[in-house]
């Protein structure tokens, strides 16, 4: 395997400042079950990072993450609007209606990844009757699984809908630092200023070790959101190793830094793709992916050399930079693309 793959940005490492943190909260003993220093410590940099009082839980995975704050807005029989390739629709295996104990995903058109606002009104107004799945959670993910992101705009229309129809918003923020950094807004600014009531905010892909966070920005829809974590086994009996890292990222923009970096060199690929000849990308680059069509034999090729590169959305191959990825990478993969397409 190479040294740095282009497949996911999952592959990569844990940050040199969450690494530090981590071992800092393992230098002595401290009260389990998150009631450390750490997790109370990372809870009010999360608060003002966000710039208001919310609630804030760690749990182990982004799965766990989607999958309860979801379950926690919504009963059995309601439904959760999404678009046609969110991740809680094509890569939770199920989780968010297990959790849910049966509620639906309605999942609708999604145009780059992205919500279309006329298909979300006629996935809710479709059917009122006592035999059809009521909508109660609107899920958005960003940045999306197409590597585009919801700007202010976007996200003010949603809320406008979410008003109309009484619905909880959620945000899958797994990639939510490279959507705020491709932005340059503040956090409040693409959340609750626009109604999101709960977001699971990533951190793994961006350099952590493990954990996400789920913050409510509605305290009232917190209430009893611990109860559903120990339940589902997400209450960690050391939670200083999922909050502690989340310490070392929030201060001094550590998070947003990484997330930049990562978005800062999709674009340099980008262009070096073009350079090579390849121009054609199925979505815009707005966050720290791109999607291109390998021809069956280049893909066989760069196979052989060495390279992870997924087959994804639209039978197009994804290619993500993350922190950690450097020039010389860039150049790595390039060299052999170029060999391979000759």
């Amino acid at each position: 395997m190479k040294k740095k793959q282009f497949a996911s940005d999952n592959y990569s490492g844990i940050c040199p400042e969450a690494w530090h943190a981590l071992s800092e909260a393992n230098k002595d003993h401290a009260i389990p079950y998150g009631e450390d220093q750490w997790t109370a410590e990372a809870a009010d940099l999360f608060r003002d990072l966000f710039e208001t009082d919310c609630e804030v839980f760690f749990v182990f995975n982004g799965t766990a993450a989607n999958s309860l704050a979801i379950s926690h807005c919504c009963h059995s029989f309601h439904s959760i609007v999404c678009a046609s390739c969110g991740h809680i629709e094509t890569d939770e295996c199920g989780a968010p209606e297990f959790f849910s104990n049966g509620a639906k995903l309605l999942h609708v058109d999604s145009p780059d990844g992205k919500l279309d606002i006329a298909a979300v009104e006629e996935a809710i107004t479709r059917r009122d009757d006592i035999h059809y799945p009521k909508a109660k959670v609107l899920s958005i993910t960003q940045s999306t699984e197409c590597g585009t992101v919801y700007n202010v705009d976007d996200l003010r229309g949603i809320h406008e809908v979410a008003l109309r129809h009484r619905l909880r918003v959620h945000m899958d923020g797994a990639r939510f630092a490279n959507a705020v950094a491709s932005l340059g807004v503040a956090p409040k600014e693409i959340t609750w200023k626009v109604g999101v009531d709960v977001l699971c905010f990533g951190s793994t892909k961006n350099g952590a070790v493990a954990g996400e966070a789920v913050i409510f920005f509605d305290k009232e829809l917190a209430k009893d959101f611990d109860y559903r974590c120990k339940q589902a086994g997400q209450l960690a009996s050391k939670m200083r190793f999922l909050s502690a890292p989340l310490v070392g990222m929030l201060k001094n923009d550590v998070w947003i830094r990484n997330a930049g970096h990562a978005n800062k060199m999709a674009g340099k690929l980008q262009q070096r793709l073009r350079e090579i000849g390849i121009n054609e990308f199925l979505f815009p680059r707005e966050a720290n992916a791109l999607f291109l069509t390998l021809s069956d034999k280049t893909a066989g090729i760069m196979a052989d050399k060495g390279w992870r590169i997924y087959n994804f959305i639209g039978g197009a191959h994804r290619l993500m930079c993350g922190w950690d990825t450097t020039d010389q990478d860039i150049d790595d993969i390039i060299a052999d693309l170029k060999d391979a397409i000759k």
